[in-house]
């Protein structure tokens, strides 16, 4: 096999392309940004499925360990009846119950309560990972905190084709970020939220290239002796 044919082989299949057509860059981080010093990270919201623990300080009648949050985002709770819990913050439903304790019950009641099991705020990530799959989050989640959720990408991974896909007032956004850049620092490290969709993108070169070298040993070692 000619010299001169090997090296172009070798550069068609090691040279960069990109397909992704979502926004990058600063447009990007408009649709899925980092957390900052100006800007607290989104904070938990309750979801259906979810398993929370109510307590009412001083009041174990009322305080549970597990309080299922039903398909339709409700939770039923002694005295008081059904409470719509899905999307509010878990400081949110606490002041929600409180009040509706004030107003028929007791004085002054305290309640606090901890997402015990998180079923609806989960990410899922897909593409070219080691373990693609949908995995629970709770409280602050970074793009690559997700990443290490699926045990990282593959070695015929596009690392600068990381796509998130995220839900915003029913419409679904797109945006694409460069993970070695990220991972530098060169880049912010973009904030995951429940709902969000991971997808790492498959260099089909670096995948081509794998194929070939490991189809073709002699060759493989034809390209080390150049």
């Amino acid at each position: 096999m000619p010299r001169s044919f090997v090296i172009f082989w070798i550069s068609l299949l090691l040279a960069g392309c990109s397909s992704v057509s979502v926004p990058k860059g600063p447009e990007a981080y408009q649709i899925v940004p980092a957390p900052s010093g100006d800007q607290r990270p989104a904070e938990y919201r309750i979801g259906p499925l979810d398993v929370l623990k109510i307590t009412v300080f001083q009041e174990e009648d009322l305080s549970f360990e597990e309080v299922p949050v039903d398909a339709s985002g409700n939770v039923l709770f002694p005295l008081i009846g059904k409470i719509e819990a899905s999307g509010k913050t878990t400081s949110a439903l606490s002041d929600d119950i409180a009040n509706r304790l004030e107003e028929r019950f007791l004085v002054d009641p305290q309640v606090s309560i901890i997402v015990s099991k998180s079923v609806s705020q989960v990410v899922t990530v897909e593409g070219s990972v080691k373990k693609p799959g949908v995995y629970p989050i709770q409280g602050a989640t970074t793009l690559l905190q997700s990443m290490a959720l699926a045990e990282g990408p593959t070695p015929t991974a596009q690392l600068s084709e990381i796509v998130v896909f995220r839900r915003i007032n029913d419409k679904v956004f797109g945006a694409a970020f460069d993970l070695s850049k990220i991972r530098t620092g060169d880049q912010p490290n973009p904030e995951i939220l429940g709902g969000d969709i991971v997808v790492v993108g498959h260099s089909f070169l670096k995948g081509a290239f794998r194929d070939f070298l490991q189809i073709s040993p002699t060759l493989a070692a034809v390209f080390v002796q150049l």
